[in-house]
């Protein structure tokens, strides 16, 4: 993905802003997104442009990353669970790239010379962390943030190097101050989402509530599972089933459905989500970090399942601390729960309030509005706090004074 969207400026002092994504999934390239739409909103831009990072590095590259990711989700989940766990603790990986990596990065490396980028978000870790080296070789001198698109702060978003730090929740925030990032280099904005249709949900509370069963942008299979149990479901209940880029789940889905007459609606990939989103009263599908946040602006409570190990189960987790979600641990359940919170009187209406609550519709502009509005710290300035103090000394954390980037872990 590389998109570039200019506008003509009265003068030549615009922001000029580059993002920096991945497509392992479809969440990152989301968030970018949606911080590209944000740029376009605001006058002080100049120009524009997206880049993932893995369109441009070799096919071998891009298909372990990327492919190769899901093939250990379906084969392998719990190395993907042992995976997260070990690269979460901070401060883990740090130092130069390795070998292959940068070999990979020089077309990213070429493409930011090329842009002369004012200022630099990243959506995903891997090409946060080549900006990190970057920094420290001072090859770029642009004001850098990194954007964290789950709800739990993972430790490989802790670059070596950086500007500012958004999170998507308050917790992550203290957690990194407590490891002794001073205050002004994180923020708590949420996940940077599309703006939704409206400021408020636009249900019709005459009719029967809407079932949003999702099964990603791929199309996970569990889907067939979700449906199979609704239609045993006693409540009275209308579904739009969403399968993706699967066109032989929508088949079956549909197939399976025939009889139960107009209410059930499959559709395969749409760009109607934000409509379904709005229109929809419970959400079934896996917590993703964007679609997540998507709901939880829509107002939209979640039914989980099928959560991917590690970051997607703490997605859920924070939900289900929020009372804006539930979550079934075995397919034969899921018709029964979903039952359970349509029948309790009240509870679907405290659930919407609760995603009400939690949703940060505006992420994606207070991520550009706080880092375009800060200012580099001049060479020789004090920033920092007691914590920064004390983990200078401890060889954790030091001020790279050239460019007011912080650097994470021992120099040299």
């Amino acid at each position: 993905m590389r998109t570039t969207s200019a506008r003509t400026k009265a003068t030549a002092s615009g922001e000029r802003v580059l993002i920096l994504s991945a497509g392992v999934g479809s969440g990152h390239n989301s968030a970018a997104a949606a911080v590209q739409h944000a740029c376009d909103a605001r006058d002080d831009i100049a120009e524009v442009q997206v880049l993932d990072v893995l369109q441009v590095s070799s096919v071998l590259y891009r298909a372990l990353l990327g492919k190769g990711y899901f093939v250990l989700v379906e084969d392998l989940p719990w190395l993907v669970e042992w995976g997260y766990d070990i690269s979460n603790p901070p401060f883990r990986r740090r130092g130069p790239i390795d070998p292959w990596t940068r070999v990979n990065a020089s077309p990213v490396v070429s493409a930011i010379k090329r842009f002369r980028p004012t200022a630099i978000v990243c959506t995903h870790f891997l090409p946060a962390q080549l900006l990190a080296s970057l920094l420290l070789r001072g090859v770029v001198d642009a004001k850098t943030a990194v954007v964290t698109t789950d709800y739990d702060f993972q430790g490989l978003s802790l670059t070596g190097a950086f500007h500012k730090i958004f999170v998507a929740r308050e917790e992550g925030k203290v957690e990194l101050m407590a490891l002794g990032l001073p205050p002004d280099r994180v923020a708590a904005t949420g996940i940077p989402i599309n703006k939704q249709l409206s400021p408020a949900p636009v249900r019709d509370a005459n009719k029967p509530p809407m079932l949003l069963i999702s099964a990603g942008a791929t199309g996970g299979d569990y889907a067939v599972s979700v449906v199979r149990q609704t239609m045993h479901m006693r409540s009275a209940f209308t579904a739009t089933v969403v399968c993706g880029h699967n066109d032989a789940l929508r088949q079956r889905i549909e197939t399976l459905v025939a009889s139960a007459g107009d209410r059930y609606t499959v559709l395969g990939f749409t760009t109607d989500m934000p409509e379904l989103l709005q229109r929809a009263d419970l959400f079934v599908g896996k917590p993703g970090g964007l679609s997540a946040s998507e709901c939880m602006a829509a107002g939209l409570p979640m039914v989980l399942v099928n959560p991917i190990p590690g970051q997607e189960v703490r997605n859920g987790d924070y939900l289900m601390e929020q009372g804006a979600a539930v979550r079934c641990n075995a397919a034969a359940t899921i018709g029964w729960k979903i039952d359970k919170v349509l029948r309790e009187p009240g509870r679907l209406q405290m659930m919407q309030a609760a995603a009400q609550r939690t949703g940060r519709p505006d992420a994606a502009a207070d991520v550009l509005s706080a880092l375009l509005g800060w200012a580099i710290p001049p060479a020789g300035g004090n920033t920092g706090s007691a914590k920064d103090n004390s983990c200078r000394q401890r060889g954790a954390l030091r001020r790279n004074r050239s460019h007011g980037a912080y650097l994470i872990g021992p120099l040299g």
